[in-house]
């Protein structure tokens, strides 16, 4: 299924910052509901004919938990970048989100 995992486990108020050009900042905060153990991660995918890349970089919280990501020499081109960040936990299966997001416009 799409949507598989425990409903509110997904992340959420996702957003991205681009400054000086070349770098960019996305963060996020944990599901509401996701379980202590939920480890998020970051893959994020320029263009259709570039691979999808995880996070080099990931910004964590006082639990050591991934809450953003900082990428470097990021080139923006036209196209929307496609950006996933799935979940894992011990407890129970995590949302997934995903968001299409035009880099010129941020």
């Amino acid at each position: 299924p799409v949507f598989a995992g425990m409903n509110g486990s997904a992340i959420e108020n996702f957003s991205c910052v681009i400054y000086n050009v070349f770098l960019m900042n996305c963060t996020w905060q944990a599901g509401r509901d996701a379980p202590a153990d939920t480890q998020y991660f970051l893959y994020w995918q320029n263009s259709r004919d570039e691979e999808e890349m995880e996070c080099e970089l990931y910004i964590k919280d006082e639990n050591c938990r991934n809450m953003g990501c900082i990428f470097q020499n990021v080139s923006i081109g036209t196209e929307k970048a496609y950006f996933l960040v799935n979940g894992s936990s011990k407890d129970s299966l995590i949302q997934f989100y995903d968001e299409y997001i035009d880099l010129y416009k941020i």
